[in-house]
């Protein structure tokens, strides 16, 4: 294996490897080859992806002795809903997938989240590959086996669990991304160095996530995976992961989805930050740090809404559990803690992170 390829296992049930490196996309069929005991899948993807990547995934799954089909869906938040889950559902249906079969997802969290979802009901679950081509889904989404749509009531509030079988993180591809997709990864990443420690915070507040991101993308995967492999269900621990996504998601709602969804995040990590501080439930100034490495990376630190709608939007958070939400609140770098509270004080406790 060249030495500029990283290898990550993630011990789950399935166990499975996460890769990071250049030209993986190209040479995709031969590294899934030894994974995958069959040589079927259909690649799915979205409209802003296909014509950069497809083709080259196709060329290498057929070279490897794969046949391949395609699906590609309209690119974007909005794409995310039961309509397209459905016309993906029926296109595996009519290519005639089976259970041997796989679904390789090749694009950003939409994607990784549609294709995953797929694979996890079409025929009570089959595999699937995850083929990150953003920032955000190479440090986030497309490890851990968490898979949902939209509804209009929230996001994220349908869904199931996938391990996938393979991700391949090609580093390659990030230098094709916009500027402002490129941060929304970045707020991910901020997010686990906050979860982390100071070492890996350190690397955003310096600059290093745009010097080398395959340093930093090899890192938050390593801590992720961690966190997944001891509680892969999120009944604990893994709750942590959320932070910033309260208040993140309610930002994401109250915007009809047009404020992307890293973007939204950091608004909501800097907003639970001031208000933990404000309230005496974190050492200062944690704030302030984390505030202006958000800005640093090009990311916002708050939202043109108003407290009573976000606390409204986050009162219907998958989180939610009867009349409480659990929050994340960060404490100090590389400490967060878990804290529920009444549904009521969310309104409050936004209110007092709500103004820099």
């Amino acid at each position: 294996m060249p030495d500029s390829m990283r290898t990550i296992p993630v011990n789950t049930r399935p166990a499975y490897t996460v890769t990071i490196g250049p030209g993986l996309l190209t040479r995709c069929g031969d590294l899934l080859a030894d994974t995958l005991d069959t040589r079927r899948v259909a690649v799915i993807t979205d409209s802003t992806v296909a014509p950069l990547y497809l083709a080259p995934v196709r060329e290498s799954l057929v070279a490897a002795g794969f046949s391949v089909c395609s699906y590609v869906f309209p690119a974007g938040e909005g794409s995310k809903t039961l309509t397209t889950l459905s016309s993906i559902l029926e296109f595996l249906a009519e290519e005639h997938l089976t259970r041997r079969d796989c679904v390789v997802a090749l694009g950003g969290g939409v994607t990784g989240d549609m294709a995953g979802f797929a694979a996890a009901v079409y025929l009570r679950g089959i595999r699937c590959v995850q083929l990150p081509t953003t920032l955000l889904s190479a440090v986030d989404s497309s490890v851990g086996g968490k898979t949902a749509i939209d509804l209009a009531a929230g996001k994220n509030l349908a869904g199931a669990f996938l391990q996938p079988a393979a991700v391949l993180c090609d580093t390659d591809c990030l230098s094709s991304l916009p500027a402002a997709v490129f941060a929304d990864g970045a707020a991910e990443a901020i997010k686990t160095g906050v979860l982390c420690d100071e070492s890996l915070f350190s690397l955003f507040e310096s600059g290093t996530l745009a010097v080398d991101p395959a340093q930093v993308i090899a890192r938050c995967v390593a801590y992720k995976a961690g966190v997944v492999e001891r509680d892969e269900r999120e009944q604990n621990e893994r709750r942590l992961l959320n932070l910033g996504h309260t208040v993140g998601h309610a930002i994401e709602t109250c915007s009809g989805y047009t404020i992307p969804h890293g973007h939204a995040v950091a608004a909501g990590l800097a907003v639970i930050a001031r208000s933990a501080e404000r309230l005496g439930w974190t050492e200062s100034p944690l704030a302030s740090r984390i505030g202006a490495c958000l800005a640093a990376n090009g990311l916002p630190t708050g939202a043109d809404f108003s407290p009573e709608d976000l606390a409204e939007a986050a009162s219907r958070d998958k989180k939610r559990a009867g009349g409480e939400i659990t929050l994340v609140i960060p404490r100090r770098i590389g400490a967060c803690r878990l804290r529920t509270v009444p549904v009521e004080e969310l309104l409050p406790i936004i209110r007092a992170g709500w103004e820099a």
